[in-house]
Parts: C-alpha cells; structure tokens; sequence
C-alpha cells in the first residue's frame, strides 16, 4: 500500500519527530482539558458557578499568542529542538502547580501561565516535524501529528473515568506532570530541523517583523482562519462534558465513556482527512470536512439517551478534528520558511484569542436560556462551521511546496505558488 511505503520510508530521525511532536501535543492537551472535566467541581469547591470558572479557559485561551510569539520567536533564533524541551518543562510545572490553587483567583493565574506554554508547544513541535519529514508524508503525517490533541482529550477523558473518584479535581491537575518525561526522549531522540540548519545564521531581531509585514496579508487571512477553526473546535468540546453532565444529568462515568467514543472518532477523523488533503489537496478537504459537521449538529445535541448522543459525538469529532487533521501541513506550507517556528503558531494562536471567549459566551448563552446547552452549542457550531467553509473555500493553499528555497519568490505575492479562489469539483 502507498500509505505503509511512504511510512516505511521515513528514516529513524524522522519518526523520532514525527513522535515526540505527537506526544508533546497529547500531553499538553490532556492536561488543557482536565479543567474542561472538574468544571463543575471546582465551581463547588470555591462557591462559585461554572460561567464564572470558564473564565480560566478564556484566559489559557487568550494568552497562547504570546506563548506562541515566545517560543516561535526562540525556535527560529536557537533551534526547534532545545525550546520545544524547555516548553514542555514549562506547562508540565504549571499544571502540577494548578492543583495546589488556594483559590479560583490563583487558579485563574495559574491557568493563565499555562496557556502561555501551551501556546508555544503546537508551533514547534509542528514545524520541527513538517520541516523533518519528505513532502509526500505531509498529509499523512499532519493528520496523525494533529490527532494527538483529541488523544489528549482522550487520555484526560479515561483519567476523569477512572482517576477522578479517587483523586477528585487537585489530584487531576497534579497527574499532568507526566509529560515532564518527553523531554528525556527528545534530549535522547531527536536531531534538530534540517532546514533550521540549513539556515542556521541567525537573522537579525527585526527579522519577524519584516518578514511579517511583507506577508501581512497572508497572515491576517490565516488568523481569520484559525479564528474560525478555533471556534470550530473549542464549541464542540469545552462545555459538551457539562451539557452531559448538567442537561442530561448523566454521571461522571458515563460523561467519560461518551467523551472516550468522540474522541476516537476525532483521532480517526484527523487521520481520515490529513490523509485526504494529499488526494483532494487542503482546502477542498477542509471545506468537506466542515460541511460534514453541519447535519449532525441535531444528531449531536438533540437525540435522547447515551448512546445516540455518543454516536453523534462521535460524527461530530470526526468531521471537526477531521479539518483540524490538514492544519500542521497547511499553515507551515503557507508560511515563510524564516520565521516557520514563529508564523503557524502565532497564527493559530492568535485565532485561538479571538476564539477563547467560546466558553464563557456559550454558558453564558445557555444561562440565558434556562440552562440549554443544546441550544448554545447548536447555534455556535452552525455558524462557525459555514464560516471555516467560506474562509476555506475562498482561500489560498500551497500544498507540497517544497521548503528552505529562496523566499523572494515566495508566499503571499506569488501567484505561482499559492491556490487561491473558490474549491472546485475535482
């Protein structure tokens, strides 16, 4: 099969790549999403509503850009490997200090921190391997690298199962530290970037920025982008647990069980599309993708009992994780090969600010309706997935370019080398 040769092909290094960029970006989102799980204990603890925890997610959201900005800026001055151990050293610690929070105020700081060094991990652990491995695998590759965010989801969704009752919510945060551990295997591993070495002349410090602002209007369309991706994601994720655990009233296992079935149909979804994209080419896959979510929304939030609602969970994280499977190999092909650490995670990051407030304005609009989930989550979901369609659609891609040639020639002013214009049938 060409999938299995194009695997076979990859040589030691790049599959030491390809896993500690997977691993870095599980674990940093199993330990996102323990919060999205102890919500409503956390709110108990401290005597609070759960609108108002949200606002720890909306700040872990918001300052991702400046972990993103930090590191990528690091990453493109000093090389991918050593910042992305220092990242990972970062957010383990803050996590494990997360269960120490005397109150929801030092949480609220705690967790703010934290999305600073979330917010490097993505940018370079994805570049590090986008930039490792051949062309051809990029797809592949991409969707198995971004698969890693619903297998965290996955592993926090089996650690609530089966951890929670025995460790409530402090001892959950204390369980993230593990991914301290990647470290030792990246240290031992993994060769840094080929083509940070290949241009390992360190550019001088105003080199972000011009790069940046020749391509201004590149990166302005990918954080509308990102903006509608990260809307896409965190409305079907963040509060799904609490619409099962408050709406329908269902216990925490049986919350973790649905939340294990989505989660698979997420890794498979990523996979299924990365895959795809080499096939159908990125755009055409997203907009596929995000039109597929559209008529599970009723399915998703509307049926009755568990094992409907799972299924359509289940659908819903395919299509969703589905058009998140194409975005490592997309952003780093659109960006500039000079500042690669810095530009798909800044952009991601910053759609990821214009987006955290999706937790807070979701409980907030259920709150508003007598507490109906189904409706927040319903309403969010429709429009954003049209919005990623026509962002999408309308868009621009570069797929297979190959990277580390001259930039003159490059990127936002190249019709050469960008696909723009509405998808067509292929």
């Amino acid at each position: 099969m060409p999938i299995l040769s194009d695997l076979r092909s990859l040589t030691s290094p790049q599959r030491n790549a390809v896993v500690a960029s997977f691993l870095g970006w599980m674990l940093d989102a199993f330990d996102f999403f323990i919060l999205v799980f102890v919500m409503k204990y956390v709110a108990e603890e401290f005597g609070t509503d759960i609108e108002r925890v949200t606002i720890a997610l909306t700040l872990t959201l918001a300052m991702r850009p400046l972990g993103a900005l930090i590191f990528g800026y690091a990453a493109d001055r000093f090389g991918r490997r050593p910042v992305l151990m220092v990242n990972i050293l970062l957010y383990s610690a803050l996590e494990f200090a997360s269960g120490f929070a005397p109150t929801l105020t030092m949480l609220i700081i705690l967790r703010a921190l934290y999305g600073i060094a979330m917010g490097g991990e993505w940018g370079v652990g994805a570049s590090l391997t986008m930039e490792t491995i051949p062309p051809k695998t990029r797809g592949l590759v991409s969707g198995f690298l971004q698969a890693g965010y619903p297998a965290g989801y996955l592993l926090a969704s089996l650690a609530f199962y089966l951890l929670f009752p025995l460790v409530g919510w402090r001892g959950m945060f204390m369980i993230g530290v593990l991914p301290a551990l990647i470290v030792f295997y990246v240290r031992s591993n993994i060769d840094e970037s080929p083509v940070f070495l290949a241009r390992r002349q360190k550019p001088d410090r105003s080199a972000l920025w011009r790069t940046l602002r020749r391509h201004a209007g590149l990166a302005i369309y990918t954080i509308l982008l990102m903006t509608a991706f990260n809307f896409f994601s965190h409305g079907t994720q963040d509060l799904y647990p609490t619409f099962l655990e408050v709406q329908q009233k269902f216990s925490t296992t049986t919350v973790g069980a649905i939340a294990v079935v989505y989660n698979i149909g997420a890794i498979f979804g990523g996979i299924t599309f990365g895959l795809l994209s080499e096939r159908m080419g990125r755009r055409r896959a997203i907009v596929f993708a995000a039109l597929l979510a559209i008529p599970v929304i009723p399915l998703w939030v509307y049926s009755s009992g568990p094992l409907l609602l799972a299924l359509g969970a289940f659908l819903m994280q395919f299509a969703v994780q589905g058009a998140w499977g194409i975005i490592p190999a997309h952003l780093n092909e659109l960006s500039p090969d000079e500042i690669r650490g810095t530009f798909p995670g800044v952009t991601y990051q910053l759609g990821n600010l214009l987006a955290s407030a999706n937790a807070t304005l979701q409980a907030g609009l259920a709150e508003h309706y007598n507490g109906d989930y189904a409706f927040a989550l319903a309403m969010v979901v429709g429009v954003v997935a049209v919005a990623v369609v026509l962002l999408a659609g309308f868009g621009v891609e570069a797929k297979g370019v190959e990277f580390g040639r001259a930039q003159d020639d490059n990127r936002s002013g190249d019709s050469s080398r960008l696909e723009t214009g509405p998808v067509a049938p292929s």
